[in-house]
């Protein structure tokens, strides 16, 4: 059968010669866009919004998130060398990143902003392997509620937490899979020396429920009542208490540990240039911004927090923390923490 003729007059001819030429250059476009995979161990909804504010300045790269806990994810980065999935860091803790650094799995490069950071927010090399984010601090969550059901007293001291009222009442993280697990055994070693520090992390494991292999894990089960106390982060105790959770953050008074989210370029990536940007981004005041949004304590100066609930005293309860110490030693503390304690760790997912 013959095709009918059809006539179609020069404004439409012109109209479909365009879109002919226009059709095919659309998926090209469309496959321009960069596509960078990042790990993170930061919280859902922060990792979010700095999807949404980088993307926005860097429209022709797409985040992809890997998002784990410290421990797993400094693990792959390790496992992955020759064959890495990622391109990027954006949140992880400095203790695993210095890891990275002294494995070469980390490409050095100084963002745009770097002299406005604080010196103890970025690696001294220059260039620079990771540029610091922001820190958080060692808090114990104490659910107010539960504990005048239990008649628990407030703790104001760690050494209040070995008292025998508190047996099975306290979660906290695990410090092979946590940073915060970590930051906290770490910090008691620095605080109050090895042989003391075992001891005390000795009559703590007889009060502890189990290890979470979170961070925030702790105060999110005493937020919701199931135990009254979880070791975590300031940062979770004020997050807690903001959504309604009769939680209170407490600062103890010999000081707590601390720790400090990272940003680097995995050495080796793909897209080099657009793990450049990140890195700006990452280390911009627009980025601190955000990041004060859910901490106080950030790496460039000048930018104000304005968290509600958030504990008293956390800056002057941080430790003077000798991060290179802490990452040189991690191996073997982890591996005594464990021999001592795994029994007690909870069953990964």
């Amino acid at each position: 059968m013959t095709a009918p003729y059809i006539w179609y007059d020069g404004p439409m001819i012109r109209w479909l010669l365009a879109l002919a030429l226009i059709a095919p250059a659309l998926p090209a476009a469309a496959q321009q866009r960069t596509r960078l995979a990042v790990y993170s161990t930061l919280e859902v909804e922060n990792i979010a919004d700095f999807k949404k504010a980088f993307e926005q300045e860097n429209k022709d790269i797409e985040i992809a998130w890997i998002r784990d806990s410290t421990g797993i994810i400094t693990a792959k980065i390790l496992a992955e060398q020759g064959s890495q999935r990622g391109d990027a860091i954006w949140g992880l803790a400095v203790t695993s990143t210095m890891q990275l650094k002294s494995r070469g799995r980390l490409e050095p490069y100084a963002p745009k902003t770097l002299a406005a950071l604080k010196p103890a927010f970025r690696d001294p090399a220059d260039p620079p392997a990771y540029v610091g984010m922001e820190g958080w601090v060692a808090a114990v969550c104490f659910n107010t509620v539960e504990a005048k059901k239990l008649a628990l007293t407030k703790p104001t001291s760690w050494f209040d937490l070995l008292e025998p009222p508190f047996k099975g009442k306290i979660t906290m993280p695990h410090p092979a899979s946590s940073g915060t697990g970590y930051f906290h055994v770490s910090a008691w070693i620095q605080r109050f020396g090895e042989a003391r520090a075992w001891e005390f992390m000795d009559r703590l494991h007889e009060n502890i429920a189990f290890y979470s292999h979170s961070g925030s894990a702790p105060c999110k089960q005493a937020a919701a009542g199931e135990f009254p106390l979880g070791i975590s982060a300031e940062i979770a105790a004020a997050d807690a208490r903001h959504q309604g959770a009769p939680i209170e953050g407490l600062i103890m008074k010999e000081g707590g540990g601390w720790e400090m989210d990272t940003a680097a370029i995995l050495r080796g990536t793909r897209n080099l240039e657009a793990a450049k940007r990140l890195m700006d981004f990452a280390a911009s005041r627009r980025a601190n911004e955000l990041y004060a949004s859910f901490v106080s304590q950030v790496a460039m100066p000048g930018i104000a927090s304005s968290i509600p609930d958030y504990p008293v005293g956390v800056a002057e309860s941080m430790i003077k923390n000798d991060f290179a110490w802490a990452s040189d030693n991690r191996a073997r503390i982890l591996a005594e923490w464990t021999r001592r304690y795994e029994g007690k760790a909870a069953k990964k997912n």
